[in-house]
């Protein structure tokens, strides 16, 4: 890692180190994949005022997510299959996180279950979840993250509907893989990948795989999943998982003023302002397009989280200075994994804070408290 300057370094290697499956899965977008690359695009167009002469010796950029301390503004988002980026990916993930002081979100499609992490790791995590019909099931596992001592539910509300992302059909993306002779000849020239997938604790989803009647079998586990995503799910649901869940929850997928007016009504105490990195409607507005409407409609009534594009230090500063509290990465910190494990993902988060600082220097702002639209060009 010593000689990795950028989240676009963890990227190469990543691509390099992973079958090209998983790598296409954590890349890539949905349809044309115009929102994917909006989302970064609008973000390199946002330009800063630089200013000089300012004392900027006390630069610290701690803070508070949910009124808990952090060591800055930086969640790991919830990504499903982090445990075939990686073995054990999730567990390594939440390690590097919990190392650099700042949140981790499980995932419901997670290949580690809630309990391989909270018995591998020594402070509480946060759970994401995917409202299922089967609400069974989901009463269990929001009672399997109280029992972890999850410290926040992240209920992601906008994947009712599967938005198709070519690249997984090409690629025949299945957990377990699916086998074929391309398949079998790109995993014999990643052996690392495939020694610490092996021996990793689990290669299927392990929050669903033996917790519904039927999914011991992988077939019937891929054909339960597939048929599970809800579409009647409305905001009533909402109250349904607080009566269950009795911690702090984040609304994750909201990207309409209308939407996030109806959020705050809910008793949530976040939301995320995210478009799923581009995986879902292919040609809504990109996140930071929409941040600012948002965070002036809602801002003064619940903490709002940013998640899209995110892949420097300085994409951080364009959403904290455009109304968000916090920010969010996925892809950026699934390239370390891949590229890296443990230390992959370490080195992402610390390439995103040294870029994060070094900007807020050049800006003329010490605290995160600081950032607002007066760091930003006209």
């Amino acid at each position: 890692m010593k000689h990795i300057t950028c989240i676009e370094d963890l990227r190469q290697l990543h691509k390099r180190r992973v079958p090209k499956a998983f790598f296409d899965y954590a890349d890539r977008g949905s349809y044309t994949e115009d929102t994917l690359r909006a989302n970064s695009e609008d973000l390199q167009q946002i330009k800063f005022r630089q200013r000089i002469l300012v004392d900027v010796s006390r630069r610290n950029l701690s803070t508070t997510i949910l009124g808990e301390p952090a060591a800055m503004p930086l969640i790991l988002a919830p990504v499903g299959l982090l445990g075939m980026q990686h073995g054990d990916g999730e567990i390594y993930a939440c390690r590097a996180a919990q190392a650099a002081g700042i949140p981790f979100t499980q995932s419901t499609m997670s290949i580690c279950s809630i309990e391989d992490i909270a018995a591998s790791v020594d402070k509480p995590f946060w759970f994401q979840l995917y409202v299922m019909k089967d609400r069974g099931f989901i009463k269990s596992l929001i009672e399997r993250a109280i029992a972890a001592k999850c410290s926040a539910l992240v209920l992601t509300v906008d994947l009712q509907v599967i938005g198709q992302r070519h690249q997984d059909i090409k690629n025949g993306m299945t957990v377990p893989p699916e086998w074929s002779l391309s398949k079998l000849i790109d995993f014999a020239t990643k052996p690392a990948w495939v020694s610490g997938v092996l021996q990793g604790k689990r290669r299927t989803f392990g929050n669903i795989a033996g917790h519904v009647k039927g999914t011991e079998d992988l077939t019937k586990l891929s054909e339960w999943t597939a048929s599970q995503f809800d579409t009647s799910l409305s905001w009533k649901d909402i109250d349904w998982i607080r009566s269950i869940w009795p911690g702090k929850l984040i609304l994750k997928g909201i990207l309409d003023v209308e939407d996030a007016e109806l959020a705050a009504k809910t008793g949530a105490q976040a939301i995320v302002v995210s478009n799923h990195g581009g995986r879902q409607l292919d040609g809504a507005p990109s996140s930071i397009e929409v941040l600012p409407e948002i965070a002036d409609a809602i801002g003064s009534q619940m903490e709002i989280m940013f998640d899209g594009g995110i892949r420097t230090g300085m994409d951080m500063m364009r959403a904290l200075a455009l109304g968000a509290k916090s920010c969010m990465i996925g892809r950026a910190y699934a390239y370390g994994l891949g590229a890296g494990g443990q230390e992959g993902v370490a080195k992402a988060i610390d390439i995103l804070a040294k870029e994060l600082t070094t900007t807020m220097g050049l800006c003329g702002v010490n605290t995160i408290a600081e950032i607002d639209d007066h760091v930003l060009a006209v």
